[in-house]
């Protein structure tokens, strides 16, 4: 059952949700199939751990840039839910916010760009695949929150409380 507070999934977020499941279903097909190769018939798929680590790094990432705009991150909510009741303070509170978390988005991207450089330049063992594709996601992630973010400061959208500002 949904809550009011509950938006419906856009096409952006419902794509999110299907590549999401894609990666879990291959992950776990291809994890089955490996041990049942080893215990069974004593050999096994080289490529089923690359793959399923390079799968669940997107997936984990992918999560997160989803969750940011449906308000499902982490939240700290005890000094903003005592300054709720105070508009200004909580206006600054929500700004500062916003300012932390790109901030945050700024040091990932940065740190992700130089890790999708130096990945450019060697492959993955087994399966060949550039070794930028694994930090790429962290970019990708930081810089979609970081533009949500941006646009969540500029049209000053309010910090949802909607957890009853419980302490967390």
């Amino acid at each position: 059952m949904s809550s009011p507070n509950e938006q419906t999934p856009n096409a952006a977020a419902r794509l999110a949700h299907t590549a999401m499941a894609v990666c879990l279903g291959v992950m776990a097909t291809a994890v089955f199939i490996n041990v049942v190769l080893r215990y069974g018939f004593g050999s096994g798929v080289a490529a089923s751990e690359e793959l399923s680590r390079l799968l669940f790094v997107w997936m984990v990432f992918i999560g997160a840039a989803v969750s940011y705009p449906a308000g499902e991150h982490m939240a700290f909510t005890s000094l903003a839910g005592l300054l709720a009741r105070r508009p200004l303070a909580f206006a600054a509170i929500t700004a500062l916010i916003r300012l932390l978390v790109i901030a945050a988005c700024a040091m990932l991207a940065w740190g992700a760009w130089q890790q999708v450089r130096v990945g450019l330049g060697s492959h993955s063992v087994v399966m060949g695949y550039s070794a930028a594709l694994l930090p790429l996601p962290a970019l990708l992630c930081s810089l979609a929150i970081g533009v949500m973010a941006v646009m969540e400061l500029v049209t000053r959208k309010p910090l949802d409380l909607g957890h009853g500002a419980e302490v967390e």
